[in-house]
């Protein structure tokens, strides 16, 4: 069946089906791998169900570094004095983590990761939906990080950041 336009031109119908329409957000995050003064690594729990190196989307009119810096302290308590930003290590893509841990394939997330040295030790999260900052030995980190990505990312950039 096809339908007129008004002009004269016949468009055809076309059947949708509203259920297998899938929209993906694309959003932009930034962080960091932290070192403290003994060469450790910091490390944070999201939502008390995966571990990940600390970041998080930019806000409206921030840019890569400070929202670094902001989610670097929400998420572990560092204060932006004790950051000092080393070197951009870098962006890379991936799917967020769902609730049951693998793939969300709904909001695929841009996260750009800086280099940081801090000489605060103790850790204590703002954020209630990160709950824990632990310090992690280097060549441990990658063990701990649960999504692929970030671990792809964390040994491509080890080298780098000793």
């Amino acid at each position: 069946m096809r339908r007129q336009t008004g002009t004269g031109n016949e468009l055809p119908d076309l059947e949708l089906d509203w259920k297998s329409v899938v929209f993906m957000l694309k959003t932009k995050s930034a962080g960091g791998i932290v070192l403290n003064k003994d060469g450790l690594v910091l490390v944070v729990n999201q939502k008390g169900t995966s571990w990940s190196l600390p970041k998080g989307h930019i806000d409206p009119g921030e840019d890569e570094l400070a929202a670094a810096v902001r989610e670097i302290n929400e998420e572990s308590g560092i204060k932006p004095e004790n950051l000092r930003m080393v070197s951009r290590l870098g962006t890379y893509s991936r799917y967020k983590i769902s609730i049951t841990g693998g793939e969300d394939k709904g909001e695929l997330k841009e996260i750009t990761l800086f280099l940081f040295r801090s000489g605060q030790s103790d850790l204590k999260p703002i954020d209630p939906e990160n709950p824990e900052a632990i310090w992690v030995e280097k060549d441990k980190v990658a063990g701990l990080l649960t999504h692929p990505k970030d671990r792809e990312f964390y040994l491509s950039v080890v080298g780098k950041i000793i």
